[in-house]
């Protein structure tokens, strides 16, 4: 015994802490110190006082006779042991998800839910007429949609808050299932009476000479330009940003600059701003949306008839991937 104590740096746990089980809440609770990183922060976040909190801690610590979590002035993160227990309690947390999701489908009268996170560009061109056309197949079936960056996205699915994210290729990073979804192609967008407005394509350092509209939700993009702006020499001014397509539509056809957005978002609102659309002939041009999910073989079966009519309502291009 004294060779034990000496290679495990203390005494075992009791057997009654040994065997006390692991609870769904601590778990939860676990996951949500780590994410908030203090205990406080977590408290206001699970509507629990923050001495509450700190005792499922200890109780799950004291389980496993070692230190889950590093406690400091700044707030705790967790130790190699904690973020080992992290990665169990989300992948427990998820199971008991689809769990609930998937016996609640065959329920008698009971409905099935899907959570999705998309990008905005995915929600302007095509992602609302996709949705309808799923519910009005399945209408049992909740689905419910929440805009965000493609980064945001593919962090949101992996931290479990939706069951699917539709994100840019680019941003396709990380330990989830990636499937080649949709393409679409980005375009200069000019008014009527606009210099350009007679070109049917274009390579993007022609544009630099003039004034550009920013949208606030293609920061990336943006950021994108300057930096092939630089590359090419000259300077891209942007005369002003705006939050909406709609507002941007409005600005370009006063004549207050172009703008670069995806050809199929803007197409159908052409015709009503008076608009001129003009392909970039760049290589950058092409852009690329993929579908990513914690693991594809364990989604509920809700989100993988989603999965399933998102994929065959998608171009023929996807299926090579």
């Amino acid at each position: 015994m004294r060779f034990l104590l000496q290679c495990y740096g203390g005494p075992f746990p009791k057997p009654s802490q040994a065997m006390q089980p692991l609870d769904h809440l601590s778990l939860n609770l676990f996951i949500v110190v780590c994410e908030e990183g203090t205990i406080a922060r977590a408290g206001e976040r699970a509507f629990m006082a923050p001495s509450a909190v700190s005792k499922r801690i200890s109780d799950i610590e004291a389980r496993f006779g070692t230190a889950l979590l590093k406690r400091s002035k700044r707030g705790v993160e967790p130790t190699p042991a904690g973020l080992a227990l992290l990665r169990h309690a989300r992948e427990m947390t998820r199971a008991m998800e689809r769990l609930d999701s998937e016996l609640s489908e065959y329920a008698h009268g009971a409905r099935g839910h899907v959570r999705v996170l998309a990008n905005v560009s995915s929600i302007m061109e095509f992602l609302p007429e996709e949705l309808s056309a799923f519910m009005l197949e399945y209408p049992l079936i909740q689905a419910d949609i929440e805009e965000r960056f493609s980064a945001d996205v593919v962090r949101g699915v992996a931290e479990g808050t939706a069951d699917l994210g539709i994100c840019r290729k680019s941003m396709a990073v990380g330990d989830l299932d990636f499937v080649p979804y949709r393409q679409d192609h980005l375009a200069v967008v000019v008014a009527a009476d606009h210099p350009l407005a007679g070109r049917s394509q274009i390579a993007f350092e022609e544009t630099l000479g003039y004034d550009h509209l920013g949208l606030s939700a293609f920061a990336t993009l943006n950021a994108f330009m300057r930096k092939s702006a630089e590359q090419s020499g000259k300077a891209l001014r942007f005369r002003s940003y705006v939050s909406s397509f709609d507002a941007a539509y409005r600005l370009v056809q006063f004549g207050l600059g172009l703008a670069v957005f995806p050809q199929e978002a803007v197409s159908r609102y052409a015709a009503l701003f008076d608009l001129r659309v003009i392909a970039l002939t760049d290589d950058w041009a092409l852009g690329e949306f993929v579908i990513c999910m914690r693991d594809r073989h364990t989604l509920s079966l809700s989100a993988r008839r989603l999965l399933d009519h998102l994929l065959l309502r998608a171009p023929a291009w996807q299926g090579a991937g």
